[in-house]
């Protein structure tokens, strides 16, 4: 029996673009924030976020990823709605439930955003934005596009060694490919699976651009991270992320028309 070749990029030729989902115009755009022992700055992060985005309101949700700190109720009482896992799961499989709860919205538009203020929420709308006009279905907040100069040293470079790996997998000129501020259609959001517990990042983007969907980045601002637990340490990362990714590139790929 022949032996089928390892796959180790994305093929050149991908699917078509799925089709998008109608969008109310009532429907909101939905932030979701994982978080795991952020009570620093997860109530400066929802309330940063601006209310409404492209004339659509903003619904907040915060992923409790098993915190043992202060994180939860600071959250609602900044105004977010509060989902908890049933434990310290890990960031993939915060992501995953975000999207799950964002997309119950019927969202315009759903926009994941770390909660350690590297980020500023106020860059929601630009995010947004591509994916609010139809220009894109899935996009990336690009560090390298935008502004690094506070990220440490050796995280530039190992972002950078990463963002090269993803950029020769995905055939994509991918500036960020650990970005934690990303915006999905609702067809992607919908279409997203999230196969690693541990991180996301690779991945989706894997996921996504197999199936298809049109991928954009923008130029975000970085701030350097001054408290609160990373979600992602560089050993464990990499002992994790690499056999994931492998598994992603090298899984049958479902149309996303016949997903549920």
């Amino acid at each position: 029996m022949p032996v089928t070749p390892t796959r180790l990029r994305l093929p050149r030729v991908l699917p078509a673009r799925p089709v998008p989902l109608p969008v109310p115009p009532d429907a909101p755009v939905v932030a979701f924030i994982p978080v795991h022992n952020e009570e620093a700055t997860v109530g400066e992060v929802v309330r940063r976020l601006p209310a409404s985005v492209a004339g659509r309101r903003v619904v907040t949700i915060v992923v409790d990823d098993g915190s043992t700190d202060a994180s939860v109720p600071l959250a609602r009482e900044a105004g977010a709605t509060v989902v908890s896992q049933p434990g310290n799961l890990g960031l993939g499989a915060a992501v995953r439930r975000g999207l799950a709860e964002a997309v119950r919205l019927a969202p315009a538009a759903v926009v994941y955003l770390d909660a350690d203020l590297e980020y500023f929420p106020e860059d929601i709308e630009q995010v947004a934005g591509p994916v609010l006009t139809g220009e894109a279905d899935y996009v990336v907040g690009s560090r390298f596009a935008g502004t690094i100069e506070r990220m440490l040293a050796h995280r530039r470079f190992g972002n950078r060694v990463l963002t090269v790996w993803v950029r020769w997998m995905t055939r994509h000129d991918v500036t960020d490919g650990q970005s934690g501020y990303r915006a999905f259609s609702p067809s992607a959001a919908r279409a997203a699976e999230v196969i690693h517990d541990y991180n996301y990042a690779q991945v989706i983007t894997l996921d996504l651009l197999a199936k298809g969907y049109r991928y954009h980045e923008v130029p975000i601002r970085y701030a350097f991270r001054a408290s609160g637990e990373s979600f992602v340490k560089l050993g464990p990362y990499l002992r994790k992320v690499v056999p994931a990714v492998h598994r992603e590139l090298n899984s049958p790929q479902v149309p996303p028309s016949s997903m549920p």
